[in-house]
């Protein structure tokens, strides 16, 4: 299939929130046991923009961390250095679905959040990048295989360490439980929470960036040495964990906000158990200092050892946590749950 001389295509993919079940989604322990994994997405996103130009090399650009790199058009290139995740879909791309013709192209991309947030945005940029190809090249892949796809450029491809959950959360968005089965199958089942209980849920919710991005390979390295070596402790906590999924999302379905808040203070517990530097001293103060304004539970989003928190607490109490939270050092927000996955779209002008 070939690239037309006037593509211009935008692509965005969702952003997460890691409700419950982070950590099962890792191998071998999905692999053996099956992982559950509660999660929705939120009004925060990643951007992909695909389009020719007309200098006759591959420009790849990440505005949000102001890198750059000028190349020749090849598939070829290292996917070791550099922006790893660009050339990685580039060069898929063109392999698999461009006949190997390496099209000069400018790729430009943003995330709407810093890197190492704890919301899924590298997985997030993956699925765009692979969204705006998809619509450019009118690929028939559901999200399922853009999902997958992207699993297999980030973790297998380039081997970056890290879960499944975060490329089904960008490809299909909302508020999903995710089942990760043995024979590397994955079942998506979106919630069908009524309109009240999402509202007050949402209601509910402040997110916190603790100013310090977190670098996960270490944390997931941890865990994952830890099921290989069938450590009692990993092992149990992990069990923990996927049974908190199950029972957050039957909380959810009834409309149970305070026993949402419990199950997440009782995950916070158990993931902190499965790798040492899950929270630091930024994530310990901000969280206490959370608890001392009466929040009624938190816990960070994504592996941990920094990023975004998460806490619940009364609405009527949210603009006070917000306030406590910044004057802590932290940058608080509400924060609203989006509903649609991965979108691509042609660019008119």
């Amino acid at each position: 299939m070939a690239i037309g001389d006037a593509l211009n295509v935008r692509a965005r993919a969702p952003l997460r929130l890691g409700l419950a079940g982070g950590g099962t989604d890792l191998s071998p322990y999905c692999d053996e046991f099956g992982g559950n994994v509660l999660n929705a997405t939120i009004d925060r996103f990643a951007y992909a923009h695909v389009r020719t130009n007309r200098i006759g090399a591959l420009v790849l650009r990440a505005r949000d961390v102001d890198t750059e790199e000028v190349l020749e058009p090849r598939v070829d290139h290292s996917i070791h250095e550099g922006l790893v995740l660009h050339r990685a879909v580039y060069s898929h791309m063109m392999k698999t679905y461009c006949d190997g013709v390496a099209v000069p192209l400018t790729i430009s991309t943003t995330i709407d959040v810093p890197a190492g947030s704890g919301l899924g945005a590298s997985s997030a940029l993956v699925v765009a990048l692979i969204e705006a190809f998809r619509s450019a090249l009118q690929l028939p892949l559901g999200p399922y295989e853009v999902a997958r796809l992207a699993f297999e450029i980030e973790r297998v491809h380039i081997g970056l360490a890290g879960g499944r959950q975060d490329q089904y959360s960008a490809a299909f968005g909302g508020l999903n439980f995710i089942e990760f089965l043995p024979g590397d199958r994955a079942i998506v089942n979106p919630l069908r929470i009524r309109r009240e209980y999402l509202n007050e849920f949402e209601a509910s919710l402040v997110i916190c960036f603790s100013g310090q991005s977190r670098q996960s390979e270490n944390i997931i390295k941890q865990q994952v040495a830890g099921l290989k070596q069938l450590d009692a402790k990993t092992v149990e906590n992990m069990h923990k964990l996927k049974q908190d999924a199950i029972e957050m999302k039957l909380a959810l379905l009834k409309g149970d906000i305070r026993g949402t808040a419990e199950i997440l203070g009782r995950s916070w517990t158990a993931k902190k158990a499965t790798a040492a530097g899950v929270a630091t001293e930024a994530v310990d103060r901000l969280y206490n200092e959370a608890m001392a304004a009466d929040a009624w539970a938190g816990k960070v989003s994504g592996a941990g050892g920094g990023g975004f928190l998460m806490f619940l607490t009364d609405p009527e109490n949210v603009y006070r946590l917000k306030q406590v939270l910044n004057a802590a050092g932290g940058q608080a927000s509400s924060v609203k749950f989006t509903f649609d996955g991965a979108e691509g779209w042609p660019i008119c002008a």
